[in-house]
């Protein structure tokens, strides 16, 4: 694969999730995809100056960041920024899927983050499209 690396964005209110966030992502999600850029925000404002910018290939959402958490901060870059990118939301326990859903987020992982869950649903966003 040839071309800049994909941009990922990171949001959390708090460092430590981010950096657990980013730990778990690690460099290359998947084998067949290029090595990742992160760059991280510590708010909403943040995130939805950064998108539209543009060149945002995935966002990756906490959804327990204060004050505005990741699950509301989708719903709205899904009604104000376009092309919006693939967003993924960490939840707080599997049953939360539902809000994940309600956010319209492409993807969920939950907590505590598995790397391997966390890698995989991240490559699955940041594959080309088939065809």
């Amino acid at each position: 694969m040839t071309g800049a690396a994909p941009l990922v964005l990171v949001y959390s209110s708090h460092a430590h999730h981010r950096a657990e966030i980013i730990a778990a992502l690690g460099t290359r999600p998947a084998p067949a995809l290029p090595a990742i850029e992160v760059v991280e925000t510590a708010t909403a404002a943040a995130v939805v100056d950064r998108l539209d910018r543009g060149g945002v290939s995935l966002a990756i959402l906490d959804g327990e960041a204060m004050p505005a958490g990741g699950m509301g901060v989708a719903r709205q870059l899904r009604d104000e920024i376009e092309p919006c990118p693939p967003l993924l939301v960490i939840i707080a326990r599997k049953a939360d899927g539902w809000l994940a859903r309600w956010s319209h987020a492409d993807g969920w992982v939950s907590h505590p983050l598995d790397p391997f869950e966390l890698a995989a649903a991240a490559a699955r966003l940041l594959a080309p499209a088939p065809g």
